[in-house]
C-alpha cells in the first residue's frame, strides 16, 4: 500500500506535470528549430510571440464568456485559438515584411538577424503591455478537474490522492495531434518537402524551382500556429502573465538545442527532457522516501536537490552539459 502511495505521489507531483509542461516547451522548441532550420537565425522573440498570440485568446475568452458562449466542460479558450492564430500569423507576416525581409534580402549573417529579433522581442513586449497590461490573467473556466484527489482517495482507499486537470489532458492530446499533423505535412506534402529541401540547401532548392517567398510564408504560418497553441496551453495550465513567456525562453532554447537545433523531432523530445529534468531535480522527495523506506531510515530533510527557485538553472545546466558532450544535440540535426 505504501509503495502504491509513493507511485501516486510521483504521478501527481512530477510525472503528469512534467508531461504537460514538456508538451508546452516542445511546441515552443519546434517553433525555434523551424525558424532556425528554414530562415537560419535564432529568434529570441519566440517567448513574446507566444505571449502575443495568447493575449488575443485571453481577450476573446473574456468576450465570449461575457456574451454566454462556452464549451461546457471544455475551456472556452479552445474556441478562441483559431482567431488568435489568425492574429498571430498576421503579426508575424507583418514583422517579416517590414523587418526580417530587409536583412534576408541583404544576405545579412545570422547573428544580425538574431539581434534584430531581440528588437522585435522588446517591441512585442511593449505592444502587449499597452493592450492587456503586465498583470496576471486567468482563463476563468480553465481550471476544471477530470479527477480530484478526494474522489481518488475514496475510490482506492489510498492515503495519496491523484488530481488530473482537464488542461493537462488537453495539453498533451492537442500537442500530439498538432505535432503529428506538422510532421505529416513536412514529410508527405509537396510544400513540406520543398521546405525541407530549402533548409538542406538553399541554392540547390532555388535552382530546382522552389519559390523562397512561399517557403518563408509557410514557415511563419506554421510558426504562428505553434506559438499560439503552445502559449494558450501554457496559459490554461498555469495562468497568463505576459512576461512569464519571456522567462520561458531559456527552457525553450535549451529544449531546441538539446534535441539538435534544426531537427523538429529532436526539439519535440527535447521539450520533455528539459521538463522532466527541471521537475525531477527540484522536487522534494521526503514524503516519497517516507513511504518506501523503513521507519528507522526515514529522512529528516526535504530530500530536494535544488529549490524550485533554481528551476531555470536546471535548464541551463542541461544545455551546458549537452553542448559539452554532444554539441550537435541528442539528435544530430540541422534537418527538417
Amino acid at each position: 500500500m505504501d509503495f502504491l502511495n509513493a507511485i501516486i505521489l510521483l504521478l501527481n507531483y512530477t510525472i503528469i506535470p512534467a508531461l504537460s509542461y514538456g508538451s508546452q516547451l516542445a511546441l515552443g522548441a519546434i517553433f525555434v528549430t523551424l525558424v532556425y532550420g528554414v530562415l537560419r537565425f535564432a529568434n529570441f522573440a519566440t517567448g513574446d510571440m507566444m505571449s502575443f498570440g495568447t493575449m488575443f485568446a485571453v481577450l476573446l475568452t473574456f468576450y465570449f464568456q461575457s456574451i454566454g458562449i462556452n464549451l461546457g466542460f471544455l475551456p472556452t479558450a479552445l474556441l478562441t485559438i483559431p482567431f488568435a492564430i489568425i492574429m498571430m500569423i498576421l503579426y508575424m507576416l507583418s514583422i517579416d515584411k517590414f523587418v526580417f525581409s530587409y536583412y534576408r534580402i541583404k544576405k545579412s549573417p545570422p547573428v544580425v538577424l538574431a539581434m534584430v529579433s531581440v528588437g522585435v522581442m522588446f517591441v512585442t513586449q511593449a505592444i502587449i503591455r499597452i493592450i492587456i497590461g503586465p498583470f496576471d490573467r486567468r482563463f476563468l473556466d480553465g481550471e476544471k478537474f477530470i479527477l480530484k484527489a478526494t474522489e481518488f482517495k475514496e475510490m482506492t482507499g489510498l492515503s495519496e490522492g491523484l488530481t488530473i486537470k482537464s488542461t493537462q489532458v488537453i495539453t498533451i492530446v492537442v500537442t500530439i495531434i498538432v505535432v503529428s499533423i506538422m510532421f505529416w505535412f513536412l514529410n508527405k506534402t509537396k510544400t513540406g518537402k520543398s521546405m525541407r529541401a530549402y533548409s538542406d540547401n538553399e541554392d540547390l532548392a532555388l535552382l530546382s524551382g522552389i519559390d523562397p517567398k512561399k517557403v518563408v510564408l509557410i514557415t511563419w504560418v506554421i510558426a504562428g500556429i505553434l506559438a499560439t497553441i503552445g502559449g494558450v496551453l501554457y496559459g490554461l495550465d498555469k495562468s497568463y502573465k505576459p512576461f512569464v513567456y519571456f522567462n520561458n525562453m531559456l527552457p525553450i532554447f535549451a529544449a531546441a538545442i538539446v534535441g539538435g537545433i534544426g531537427n523538429p523531432l529532436g526539439a519535440f523530445l527535447g521539450g520533455y527532457v528539459v521538463a522532466f529534468g527541471e521537475i525531477l531535480i527540484t522536487y522534494a522527495y521526503k514524503k516519497f522516501f517516507t513511504y518506501i523506506l523503513p521507519e528507522s531510515l526515514e529522512p529528516n530533510s526535504l530530500m530536494q536537490l535544488l529549490s524550485t527557485d533554481y528551476k531555470f538553472a536546471v535548464s541551463f545546466s542541461i544545455l551546458v552539459i549537452v553542448l559539452l558532450f554532444r554539441p550537435s544535440g541528442i539528435f544530430k540535426g540541422l534537418r527538417l
